[in-house]
């Protein structure tokens, strides 16, 4: 991977294809791996970027105050991309979202797979894990708190082992680890979500949900969509919260031709 050095320690990317830029920002339990199944087929079209937050794969923890999206605007400063295609996977769609609402003009298309409403009223199984995993971390038993995010994030609440996808929490459990071994110097020094309207988001939205995924986020995806002016909402049936992970097939059915519309219209 290359590296971004900066006064809080450094974020790693890597770059691959050639076109007009696609930005993809991964999930909060893992890392810029968890879109190696699209990649193939987006890079034929698009230089792809992909990146690990800080604090999540191989970037470095922070090491004070930082906010997400000008991680995101000096990364695409660094590489000379003026507006970006946006794809963000739960949290990630949280901060291409931020991105959108703090820098309009530098975002073509925006899609979300899966992300947080900030504030929204959880489900009693949600507030169960998120006490299950702060219980598990207080007694410092790192392993538990994996399986906890494993089962909540990976198997969900409408699948046995056995439905998930092989080899999915083992190519999870090491990105995993890592943003919980960073969790508390993230936590501490993230300036949290942005604000603004969402109807003043202006380009074209895609919001997807998982069909078994937790409920709470089928019901944060109409919200989205009710909420984005024009924005189209689409369900993925056969997977949980990571849709990438789950679904690559059937999300880049649906991915390339919202990338690809605005391209085709003279868009780049």
């Amino acid at each position: 991977m290359l590296t971004l050095a900066d006064d809080l320690g450094h974020l790693s990317y890597v770059v691959t294809g050639d076109g007009p830029p696609v930005v993809l920002v991964h999930a909060g339990i893992a890392d810029h791996r968890m879109w190696d199944a699209l990649v193939p087929e987006l890079a034929r079209r698009y230089t792809v970027v992909r990146y690990d937050l800080r604090g999540f794969g191989e970037s470095a923890p922070p090491a004070g105050p930082f906010r997400e999206t000008d991680d995101l605007r000096r990364l695409l400063d660094h590489l000379g991309h003026e507006r970006v295609r946006l794809v963000g996977a739960s949290w990630g769609g949280r901060v291409a979202l931020d991105f959108t609402l703090t820098h309009p003009g530098r975002v073509r298309t925006l899609a979300l797979l899966a992300p947080p409403w900030p504030g929204y009223d959880w489900s009693a199984g949600m507030i169960a894990y998120d006490e299950a995993e702060t219980a598990a971390l207080a007694a410092g038993d790192l392993d538990a708190a994996v399986r906890v995010n494993l089962d909540m994030w990976v198997r969900g609440p409408a699948r046995t082992w056995d439905e998930v996808p092989a080899h999915a929490a083992d190519r999870l459990r090491e990105p995993l680890r890592t943003s919980l071994v960073n969790q508390a110097a993230v936590g501490e020094h993230s300036q949290g979500p942005a604000t603004g309207d969402l109807a003043a988001v202006g380009v074209p939205t895609l919001v997807a949900t998982g069909g078994l995924d937790v409920t709470d986020f089928q019901d944060i995806g109409r919200r989205y969509a009710t909420a984005i002016p024009g924005a189209r909402l689409v369900e993925f049936p056969t997977a949980g919260h990571l849709i990438a992970v789950d679904a690559p097939a059937e999300l880049l059915d649906v991915l390339v031709p919202f990338l690809d519309g605005l391209r085709s219209s003279g868009g780049r």
